[in-house]
């Protein structure tokens, strides 16, 4: 979990300038995520964590912070585990 975060800070860091992000920010109520970003987002966990963001997972609250996306990751690779 450790690694997924850093990699998902090091992603959202290209962003976010300089600004330090904290695991437990809400990415939305700084106001760094736009339409274009979300989009960018999705693609860059599709790819690098072999995931599929289905519809459903497409809830503000999957998103909003580092610990936020480090779980539904580990929530969508712990399925492909099992299937």
């Amino acid at each position: 979990m450790k690694e997924t975060k850093a990699k998902i800070k090091t992603f959202l860091s290209r962003f976010f300038g300089n600004y330090d992000l904290q695991e437990d920010e809400d990415i939305f109520a700084l106001g760094f995520v736009n339409s274009m970003f979300a989009m960018q987002l999705v693609l860059f966990l599709e790819q690098e964590f072999q995931i599929t963001i289905e519809n459903e997972d497409l809830d503000f609250g999957n998103f909003r912070t580092i610990n936020a996306i480090a779980n539904l990751i580990e929530r969508k690779t712990a399925l492909l585990v099992r299937d």
